[in-house]
């Protein structure tokens, strides 16, 4: 048991990464459509650039969507509405009326006879308005036209009449006055006037749900095709153009084609179709860290936050492909170069970005453009963005990409259309939101650099700062150090710069490399101004220890300061398993019989383990070391050089840095440049 725990221990990064694969394949995996895919590709007003499409099997001619949408909004115009027809409500009112005419109190001016007149009279009005029908108040998007015939269903009979027929409130009060005001005293006219409006209410009501009950029948019975091909049927001839009717044909056929392939029989073969192909763009991205970024690729983190955002894009993106394909352009796919290129290098974020790119193929429809457009786009993105700690810089980054989304898709529609009359003009106002959503990538790095532990430019900007706490300190407690570290940041930025490294960080990484020494600074030569080196009183090796711990003591103070890793690897790798030699020599003089432990003067490592370390290492040393040179030439300087790099390489200090032999002789010649500019000779001015 305790072997197999040991096994895993041992083996635990590669577990991981294994681990992480699967999940992320498996995850996008999920993400694709659910359906087969149709082997031919092609596009309206494109040529057919395959053979002689014959139909393999009957099938009937789908109408388009437009054509589905045509002829709903043709039955919806041309639907009758349905009303209701109360008859109750007559007899209702009749009564009603009769019941208040009767209470009515007899007097000089009010006698039966006139009573008897307005009730009769009352009695026609309610007729009139009863037999044309008082229509409640409707709303004024259901009828546009008077002469609009509905449906009026009265005692479970339905027939049609003009809308304009039906009373409304004006009409109902138009003919109580004509019939009821002046007939006999005003005042019996006006109650009766009175009684006739309060009691008079519609009969004719909308019936909304039976209108949509028989709006949705006639829907169901729309046909969805438009025609058959049989078997053998010729479809399309090479070099014919897709369009009008073929473009039908085909777009059925496909449908047909696709859901013949998505069977319950053909499902696990289909997503296992889909897995290799994700699973081999996964793995060509881990095969391409290992072999071109062995420092990334050997890190589960950077491995973690590179796979994750390859999925956060997918997923987005498949999000508003499933809820709205009309906004496929408004995902800032290019955030995902800005960001991997402001932590890596340009190359991973072009090769992540294609990669993703190719796999959204599967899900977006106008798969080709799509990917050329972004691939494109990617490209730019990878040529333009440099430098984020520029404000400037993304700003005109964005607009460059922006840009060219629309040259793009402008040319793209030319080609597609025949003309540039026909072109969309809402894709270039998606294209500027997207080019505005791709400011987000500095809100996304700051937040990746505290949940992953990440560097970017702009940390590396703030952190080189020499204003910062830690660097103040320094400057303060060991200033000889700090001039030192000064130089060696300027030396290690101009190698940097000659053989394509990361400029910013080695800087930085320089300005940091040795704030160990700010606990003990007088041990250390560049700080003591007094003449009095306290090493004369120690012993070889204790001053060869004091001298080593200075790495330890950095990398403490770097933690303590919450320094990120990338920076601590400077101060760890600096000088790498060398040796303490002055005290190691001296060590051999005072004891010439004993063996001596030479591991007792060596710093614990590790050795450089990618460029930036080595430039660091070999400035480092080149630097301290020039200033033993009491008279500075040309010669002195370039010899001086030489033996310190070939005793670095004889060490095998450069043996895990990714460096070439070519790279390692232009930082020599550039470390020789400029401390010879460093030392060169003044003109003595006369007194």
């Amino acid at each position: 048991m305790s072997n197999l725990v040991n096994k895993l221990y041992k083996h635990n990064t590669i577990i991981y990464k294994v681990l992480l694969f699967l999940i992320t394949t498996t995850a996008i995996v999920y993400l694709f459509p659910k359906g087969g895919q149709f082997k031919y590709d092609y596009n309206s007003g494109q040529l057919w650039k395959y053979d002689n499409l014959y139909a393999p099997f009957d099938f009937a001619i789908q109408k388009s969507e437009e054509e589905i949408t045509i002829e709903k909004k043709e039955i919806d115009a041309n639907a009758l509405l349905y009303f209701n027809y109360k008859t109750s409500i007559k007899n209702e009112v009749k009564n009603t009326f009769k019941d208040r005419i009767d209470k009515i109190r007899l007097s000089d001016s009010v006698n039966i006879s006139n009573k008897n007149i307005f009730l009769a009279e009352g009695i026609k009005v309610i007729e009139k308005v009863y037999n044309a029908g008082f229509l409640e108040v409707v709303s004024q998007d259901r009828i546009t036209n008077p002469n609009e015939l509905v449906a009026l269903k009265k005692d479970n009979v339905v027939e049609s009449i003009a809308f304009k027929n039906f009373l409304n409130s004006k009409d109902v009060l138009n003919l109580i006055s004509k019939n009821i005001s002046g007939k006999v005293e005003n005042n019996l006219s006006n109650e009766v006037y009175t009684i006739l409006t309060e009691i008079i209410k519609p009969n004719v009501f909308y019936d909304n749900n039976f209108t949509e009950k028989v709006l949705e029948t006639e829907f169901s019975n729309i046909s969805y095709t438009k025609g058959k091909v049989s078997a053998g049927e010729l479809i399309i001839l090479k070099g014919d153009i897709v369009e009008g009717k073929k473009l039908a044909i085909l777009n059925s056929l496909k449908r047909e084609s696709e859901s013949k392939v998505w069977t319950d029989s053909n499902y696990n073969w289909i997503i296992f179709g889909y897995t290799i192909l994700v699973a081999l763009a996964l793995l060509m991205l881990l095969l391409f860290l290992k072999k071109n970024n062995v420092e990334i690729y050997n890190n589960n983190n950077t491995v973690t936050f590179i796979f994750f955002n390859v999925f956060s894009m997918i997923f987005i993106q498949t999000m508003v492909v499933k809820y709205n394909s009309d906004y496929l352009y408004v995902v800032p796919l290019s955030v995902l170069p800005i960001i991997l290129k402001a932590f890596f290098d340009a190359r991973l974020g072009l090769f992540t970005h294609v990669l993703t790119v190719l796999l959204l193929g599967y899900i977006v429809p106008n798969s080709f453009e799509f990917i050329y457009l972004h691939i494109i786009a990617g490209i730019v993105t990878i040529l333009t963005v440099s430098e984020l700690y520029k404000r400037a810089n993304l700003f005109i980054s964005v607009a460059q990409i922006t840009g060219i989304y629309m040259i793009t898709y402008f040319a793209f529609s030319i080609i597609k259309e025949g003309s540039a009359s026909q072109i969309n003009l809402d894709y270039f106002i998606l294209f500027a939101i997207n080019g505005l959503l791709s400011f987000l990538s500095l809100i996304l790095i700051y937040i990746y650099e505290k949940v992953f532990g990440l560097v970017s430019d702009v940390t590396l900007l703030e952190l080189s700062n020499t204003n910062t706490k830690l660097l103040r300190a320094l400057n303060e407690k060991a200033p000889g150090t700090f001039q030192h570290s000064m130089q060696v940041a300027n030396l290690a930025e101009a190698c940097a710069n000659e053989i394509g490294a990361n400029s910013m960080l080695v800087r930085t990484g320089a300005l940091y490399h040795d704030v160990g020494k700010m606990l003990n600074p007088m041990y250390f030569i560049e700080n003591q101004t007094t003449g009095v080196n306290p090493h004369n009183e120690l012993s070889p090796r204790d001053s060869a220890k004091i001298i080593t711990d200075h790495v330890i003591k950095g990398i403490e103070l770097a933690k303590k300061y919450k320094l990120p890793d990338r920076i601590i690897d400077f101060i760890r790798t600096h000088h790498g398993t060398s040796t303490v030699y002055y005290f190691y020599m001296k060590e051999k003089e005072q004891n010439p019989d004993s063996n001596i432990d030479i591991k007792n003067f060596q710093y614990q490592g590790p050795n450089p383990f990618s460029k930036e370390t080595a430039i660091l290492m070999i400035c480092d040393t080149a630097e301290a070391a020039s200033k033993s040179l009491k008279k500075p030439t040309a010669q002195s300087i370039d010899q001086l050089i030489e033996k310190i790099t070939d005793k670095q390489m004889a060490e095998n200090q450069f043996l895990n840095a990714n460096i070439t032999f070519k790279e390692i002789e232009t930082i020599k010649k550039v470390i020789k440049k400029k401390l010879l500019n460093v030392y060169h000779l003044r003109v003595e001015y006369p007194d």
